[in-house]
């Protein structure tokens, strides 16, 4: 479908979307929380695509939210308020739940919801320059909708001191916290982010598929019986299933499993 803000771009088995309002630092709207929530919607139940690139056109990755469209908002009913920000909230679910693996391709600052949408990624690939900042405090606001997927990936005691603070910290900082998985030079972005796409598609889908909602999860669970029997129930469930048993099939048979050639 054509997008207003978004590029989808398709090569082999990976996707990617990226954010296409240059002009404003690619900050969002209304109408760029829609798209992202329709793309990410679309591709995760789309068969052909095993990994997912969020990138931003321009100078930075994400500014955060739109001046213009925080003006309009100020106007607002309470009821409206809440709507609007269940929408932002729903978008960046729409990331984090997103079946495929998604990959954010950071090239330059991501600030307030741009850290948020950051965060929602499985795997996060910067330059070496990027900043990072939580600035809402600075507006008076706070980093609410985003607060569950930025403490997962920052960590509790840092969030406790960005959030507050809403100092700027950079990549090198980022990639001390675990915020980003791999820093690089900006020369080395794409080829880093098309290698860890490569390393995805040679996977069995499904295997990755239910990786990651492991992941999600059990993360946070207690190590109790319930959490020990749901284990087995998943890997039971797995070692049945088709890629699975093709999976050690092909391993033991010493040859390429049939989702590598498709």
């Amino acid at each position: 479908m054509p997008y207003e803000t978004l590029t989808v771009d398709m090569a082999g088995h990976v996707a990617t979307v990226t954010l296409n309002r240059p002009d404003v630092r690619n900050a969002f709207n209304e109408t760029m929380i829609a798209e992202i929530t329709a793309a990410f919607t679309t591709l995760g139940t789309h068969g052909d695509v095993r990994a997912i690139v969020l990138a931003g056109n321009g100078k930075a990755f994400c500014a955060g939210a739109d001046l213009n469209w925080m003006r309009k908002m100020a106007g607002y009913s309470d009821d409206e308020n809440r709507a609007d920000a269940l929408r932002l909230a729903n978008m960046l679910a729409a990331i984090y739940r997103c079946p495929k693996p998604v990959i954010a391709r950071v090239h330059g600052d991501a600030y307030a919801g741009g850290m948020g949408l950051v965060c929602t990624a499985d795997i996060v690939v910067a330059a070496n320059t990027v900043n990072f900042c939580l600035s809402e405090a600075r507006l008076g606001l706070m980093p609410a909708t985003i607060a569950p997927y930025v403490i997962r990936a920052l960590g509790e005691q840092a969030s406790r001191r960005y959030f507050v603070t809403a100092e700027a910290f950079d990549c090198a900082t980022a990639l001390r916290l675990g915020l980003v998985s791999e820093a690089v030079e900006a020369s080395e972005l794409d080829a880093t982010v098309q290698r860890i796409a490569n390393t995805l598609c040679a996977n069995s889908p499904n295997a990755v598929r239910e990786c990651k909602q492991l992941v999600q999860d059990i993360a946070s669970e207690t190590i109790d019986t319930a959490l020990i029997e749901d284990t087995a129930v998943r890997i039971a469930r797995i070692r049945a299933s088709e890629e699975g048993r093709e999976g050690v099939s092909s391993f033991l048979e010493k040859r390429t499993p049939n989702w590598r050639a498709q």
